[in-house]
């Protein structure tokens, strides 16, 4: 019984500092994506200002709120990229 109050205690510490990570990781992704890309340049800002408001959150310790937008940023740039090569 208390191995397993101990597992879930240590599961949820360890939540906040992988979410910081997944959104620090998901910007540089964002940053990535936006200076390979060659397609799409309203798509482009687009992740941008997505990334900008995530940034935004990361600063003031909204972590889920910088998840969802450069989820929402990388969504896009992943959709863009897909259809460059039918457009482009």
């Amino acid at each position: 019984m208390k191995r397993t109050a101990l597992l879930i205690t240590a599961a949820l510490l360890a939540s906040p500092a992988f979410a910081a990570d997944l959104c620090s990781d998901n910007l540089q992704k964002i940053d990535d994506a936006v200076k390979t890309s060659t397609n799409n340049t309203q798509i482009q800002e687009q992740a941008m200002r997505l990334q900008e408001k995530a940034i935004q959150a990361q600063e003031s310790g909204n972590t889920k709120a910088c998840i969802a937008q450069t989820e929402k940023a990388l969504q896009l740039l992943k959709k863009n990229a897909g259809d460059g090569g039918a457009n482009g």
